[in-house]
């Protein structure tokens, strides 16, 4: 059994998100806590595997405590939080500071609906989490790493295609932030909800050397230019003669997700082929697999995270399983790997 500890100053939220985890077989909620200092006591006393938390609380913020939390006491975390732009923000600084997941807080009806499937998958994925993965991860971050120099020649119409879960976000930081100015047109599905995803890709943005922007529907994928998949969408490419862009629509959840990186996938090898090259990183589940293999399979080059540096090696394990993946590399490589690939 997974034990939980729900920790929200909302009264009808910590009941909410209860009797959805409780309703899993293999997930049992030990406690619930209105601020942290009363999460602070249960945590001594419960031993949770995982903590949901949200970030504007009475007392002490959700961020000032999960800063403690993860310097004295790390455990997985997951930000359930209000995702207005503020709060994405917030949730964003919390997943710079140790967080594992994010999820939307149930809207004023409090009726979880699509959300109940993915609070449970993330908390599975949470309860898996390799810890020395994650703070080490954080601790280590160069300033300007070197990356490997590329002629126009080599990325124009090139597509690179990158998929990430849980721990995706600080690990996609770290990749990007190798791509050069002039790296093939890049596109990013990593799994996190609806108004998440526009705080994520501008502060990208500001880290990288190449142009990193939330998609919207028709965007042309270019050189020095990553597009990320918007939350609660998937993204496909698509081409037009010489031109490459993509569509941005709704649909059905593709292994519990969307956007799904098998959707992403399975449009590049396609539309692109073996003017591809796929990367999946860090993440819980199978999401990619089919469609990294479906990539492989039509001339595209791939490569995988490496178990070492996951925080859960779950895809890109299932690739690897799946045939799909020409090499693995620990994440410091996987960027020079790939770009050595186009």
């Amino acid at each position: 059994m997974i034990k939980v500890l729900v920790v929200d100053d909302s009264a009808v939220v910590r009941r909410t998100l209860a009797e959805a985890l409780s309703k899993e077989s293999d997930i049992e909620v030990v406690g619930a806590a209105p601020d942290p200092f009363v999460a602070r006591d249960k945590i001594v006393r419960l031993n949770p595997d995982v903590i949901t938390l949200d970030i504007e609380m009475p007392r002490m913020d959700g961020l000032t405590f999960l800063r403690k939390l993860m310097q004295h006491h790390p455990l997985p975390v997951i930000i359930v939080s209000s995702l207005t732009p503020k709060g994405s923000s917030l949730a964003l600084e919390a997943m710079e500071a140790g967080a594992v997941e994010v999820l939307s807080k149930p809207g004023s009806a409090y009726s979880l609906g699509e959300m109940s499937i993915q609070l449970a998958d993330k908390v599975r994925a949470a309860a898996k989490v390799r810890l020395d993965a994650l703070t080490g991860r954080r601790q280590a971050a160069p300033a300007r790493p070197q990356t490997t120099t590329l002629s126009m020649t080599e990325t124009t119409n090139k597509i690179m295609a990158i998929g990430a879960s849980t721990g995706g976000t600080e690990a996609l930081k770290e990749v990007l932030r190798r791509f050069p100015p002039n790296s093939p047109g890049t596109l990013v599905v990593q799994h996190m909800p609806a108004n998440f995803t526009t705080a994520f890709a501008n502060r990208l943005n500001e880290l990288c050397q190449i142009k990193v922007k939330e998609a919207a529907d028709g965007d042309s994928v270019v050189s020095g230019t990553c597009l990320v998949a918007p939350g609660n969408y998937h993204m496909v490419l698509r081409r037009s003669g010489a031109r490459y862009y993509v569509n941005v629509i709704t649909g059905p959840m593709v292994c519990h997700q969307r956007p799904s990186v098998d959707v992403l996938f399975h449009s590049v090898a396609q539309v692109a082929g073996a003017n591809a090259v796929g990367v999946i990183l860090t993440g819980m589940g199978a999401d990619g697999a089919k469609g990294m293999a479906a990539m492989k399979e039509a001339g595209a080059r791939t490569v995988a995270q490496d178990e070492a540096s996951c925080v859960v090696f779950g895809m890109p394990k299932e690739a690897i399983k799946l045939g799909g993946v020409d090499k693995v590399a620990p994440l410091w490589n996987v960027a020079e790997t790939a770009l050595r690939m186009i």
